[in-house]
């Protein structure tokens, strides 16, 4: 019995995927993440593909192959990890046309360094599958428990340890599978103990990770008397709370501020989350809110005076303080960031808490349930910062958010929403167009009547009434503009080219596809086009972009590219902005994710006949593949709705993770119960699968939702009794499969390869689909990718037949 190393060993790989996916983002960004997902099953599926082609060799060395490779995986994931280190990729370089080929080859580098490990680990798992003597479903439920173990444990080592200290923490479990081994198990121990002496030696002796040059925290923690005053790890990322000289509150100040008798914005920390800031937060002894009334979030304050205020965001706490100064009676701050939270409530490092007020609550909540509790508010008012505090943030600005938010006001209150238009001024119109849906939803055609949008030369402000925008109210904003040198965008009635007479901040209209801008004259490219999108006509902009609303389906805001003209892309790659980049990396992945899936589909014409007779090879072609995508598909989809119940993308990830492969690890173990009738047992699964698909198209919004306001802890629980039930049913069909195809050796380790590229295909295409479609086409494809595997359950030759799915059932067993 191999299970035990196998369960180490599944352990210790999905550890370290996940540690890898954490060292990327601490040290280039979590867009490159999506490599390790390649390496690591173009990995499993080249094992696959080495065991069917050389069968006869590797099993006939089995014993000495399962006592040699737990030191051989423990020694290739340190010299992997030192070589990751030691490249010099750098991911500003890869946007720039005269200096990205270098780069690619650093790519294949982190190919070269990551690649051997993940091939022993699948050459491992794989061997044990062909060499099983038990049920496939017990070493499938091994290989899954086992996953399941390392993703909860890396997930608690994120919380102890720096993300650059999780591979040394891991290593151990490898070690430890060599202490299990059957024959030869004084050579295994000893070569395994020696290996993981050399290896955590060569972690702590050799080269160290370090935040990369190019991240934003690198300029400042290198200015003279630089000081790092707290770190804090967790699964969301590494915490560093910074003081040096360059800190400021980081918030849009009026250039006509110092004549307007305002002071400019004080000393701050700044907190920074893997490499990037997040917030500024305050300094002991050092105050004033006097800069209030010259940002660009101010406006709303004075056309609705003493209002009743939502914060969603606090910006570090000065947000707060800031809405108070301005005039409000009182203030709800939501920090669903729970570092900042605490920050605010208990102090950070050297920064203290915020002081009590009585006009103050603070809440460590989601705002998407924030709106549902019935509470009315004069304004609603989105922090300048929030969308790049967290991930899971993004829910806050779709339409289905902006409609529970006008829902929240008070008759004639209004939403307040930033957008930084420093990289793309499209973002503004996406988030026009956006608003747009949101009243249509309410029942209102026209909203132009109910929104004004104002700016500066970098951000820009959308207010949203549920009420339209009186004559003085619009007036009183034009005037407050032009008093600090702020520019409108928008009213009803706005004329964009009598506003150019009078333009403080010059937005000159830039043709994406040939690169140029219209600077002949002042101009407002905002204002050209903000009426045509309210009224959902063409413009430049939505012909170059795609700006069609953002939806709790399709929550990718930053996600304007029209990924069809990929050459256009590829010549204005040095402007696109970093949020837009993952996008681009995603498409590379899916290519060569197909390359590699299609050369294993391709393996069995390479194997001899022999080999073949028996079984059709089309059907477990179909069969497994239809299986990887499903299951990934799947997987994808609960991490969203996860997301968006927790408000927590980090956690949500290791927990769908953990559930759904412990779950499927159960189900593959009871599995072996229906090895008489696998038709029957697949058909079954997919029931179970397919009903709860359907659950979760009509009820997932609603109820996720409703669940928003109940405690972190419920939340978890809600989620994994959620996902137990469909779980347990997808860990079924596969070790079915295996059996089906365990008399033919070659079908074997070729499925299990099979598995791999298919699993190399699944997260980039499942992007894919969410990003230009909406998650409910990433449900409806598992689902009908499991009808496809139901349909294909492999049978031997001859016994063949398309009958209706419960007579196929039946005539399979």
């Amino acid at each position: 019995m191999r299970l035990l190393p196998l369960f180490f060993v599944s352990a210790a790989a999905v550890g370290l995927e996940t540690a890898l996916t954490r060292y990327f983002a601490v040290a280039n960004w979590s867009d490159y993440g999506y490599w390790v997902i390649s390496i690591v099953m173009a990995g499993f599926a080249f094992s696959g593909v080495t065991l069917a082609l050389a069968e006869g060799v590797l099993l006939r060395h089995a014993e000495r192959l399962f006592a040699a490779l737990p030191a051989l995986l423990t020694l290739s994931a340190a010299l992997g990890y030192c070589g990751v280190i030691l490249n010099p990729f750098n991911p500003l370089a890869l946007q720039n046309q005269a200096t990205w080929l270098p780069q690619l080859q650093n790519i294949g580098l982190y190919y070269i360094a990551l690649l051997p490990f993940f091939y022993l680990t699948g050459l491992f798992i794989s061997l044990c599958f062909t060499t099983a003597t038990v049920q496939l479903g017990k070493v499938y439920a091994a290989d899954m428990l086992g996953a399941g173990l390392g993703t909860i444990l890396v997930l608690g080592l994120m919380y102890l340890v720096p993300a650059f200290a999780l591979t040394a923490c891991l290593l151990p479990l490898l070690a430890l599978a060599g202490l299990f081994t059957q024959r030869y198990r004084k050579r295994a121990v000893l070569a395994a103990v020696l290996a993981l002496g050399l290896s955590e030696a060569l972690l702590a002796l050799g080269p160290q990770a370090a935040l990369s040059q190019y991240k934003p925290i690198y300029p400042p923690l290198h200015t003279p008397n630089a000081k790092i005053l707290a770190t804090l790890h967790s699964p969301r990322g590494e915490y560093m709370l910074l003081d040096d000289f360059t800190e400021r509150v980081n918030t849009d100040i009026s250039n006509d501020s110092a004549m307007l008798g305002y002071p400019g914005p004080p000393r701050s920390y700044g907190l920074y989350r893997d490499g990037i800031r997040i917030a500024s937060l305050p300094r002991p002894g050092v105050s004033g809110t006097g800069y209030a009334p010259g940002a660009l979030d101010a406006l709303p304050y004075v056309l609705r005076p003493h209002a009743s205020t939502l914060l969603i965001g606090t910006s570090g706490g000065f947000r707060t303080a800031e809405t108070l100064a301005l005039g409000a009676a009182h203030v709800d701050a939501l920090e669903p960031e729970p570092v900042l939270y605490r920050a605010m409530t208990q102090g950070l490092g050297a920064s203290p808490p915020l002081a009590a007020d009585p006009s103050l609550r603070i809440f460590n909540d989601n705002p998407r349930a924030a709106v549902l509790t019935g509470q009315r508010y004069d304004v609603i008012d989105i922090a300048p910062d929030f969308l790049d505090a967290a991930p899971a943030n993004v829910y806050a600005v779709s339409a289905q958010a902006f409609a529970a938010d006008l829902n929240a006001l008070t008759p004639g209150g209004m939403l307040s929403v930033p957008i930084s238009i420093q990289d793309f001024p499209a973002y503004a119109l996406r988030l026009l167009a956006t608003m747009r849906e949101a009243y249509r939803m309410r029942g209102i055609n026209d909203a132009g009547p109910y929104v004004i949008m104002y700016r500066s030369a970098w951000n820009v402000r959308l207010l949203a009434s549920n009420t339209p925008f009186s004559a003085a109210d619009i007036q009183a904003a034009a005037k407050w503009c032009d008093d600090r040198s702020f520019d409108v965008s928008y009213y009803k009635g706005f004329d964009p080219i009598a506003a150019r007479d009078n333009l403080y901040n010059d937005l000159p209209a830039v043709s994406f596809v040939n690169g140029t801008a219209d600077e002949t004259a002042m101009d407002d490219s905002i204002a050209d086009e903000a009426a045509g999108i309210l009224a959902g006509e063409p413009t430049v902009s939505s012909q170059a972009f795609d700006l069609r609303p953002v939806t709790d389906d399709r929550p990718a805001f930053f996600a304007i590219l029209r990924l069809n003209q990929l050459s256009l892309l590829l010549a204005r790659l040095q402007i696109l902005p970093q949020a837009e980049i993952g996008a681009l990396v995603n498409l590379a992945v899916l290519a060569q994710a197909m390359i590699i899936a299609a050369l294993v589909l391709l393996v069995p014409l390479a194997a001899p006949k022999r080999e073949r007779r028996g079984f059709s090879v089309p059907r477990p072609a179909l069969y497994f593949s239809a299986l990887a995508l499903a299951y990934m598909f799947l997987e994808i989809f609960a991490i969203e709705r996860v997301s968006l119940l927790l408000n927590d993308r980090a956690t949500a990830f290791s927990l769908v993770l953990s559930v759904l492969l412990a779950f499927s690890g159960l189900g593959s173990f009871l599995s072996g119960r229906f090895a008489a009738h696998p038709g029957k047992a697949v058909a079954g699964a997919f029931a179970v699968i397919a009903a709860w698909g359907a659950l979760m198209y009509f009820a997932a919004g609603p109820a996720v939702l409703a669940g928003g306001g109940l405690t972190y802890g419920v939340r978890v629980a809600l989620a994994v009794l959620a996902l137990a039930p469909v779980s347990l049913a997808m860990g079924i069909p596969f070790p079915l499969g295996l059996e089906r195809v365990r008399a033919q050796k070659f079908f074997l380790p070729w499925a299990w390869g099979l598995n791999g590229a298919l699993s190399v295909v699944a997260p980039p295409l499942a992007n894919l689909l969410l990003r230009n479609i909406g998650l409910h086409a990433v449900l409806g494809g598992a689902i009908l990718l499991y009808a496809v595997a139901t349909l294909s359950l492999p049978v031997p030759e001859g016994k063949t037949n398309w009958l209706p799915i419960l007579r196929r059932s039946a005539a399979a067993d």
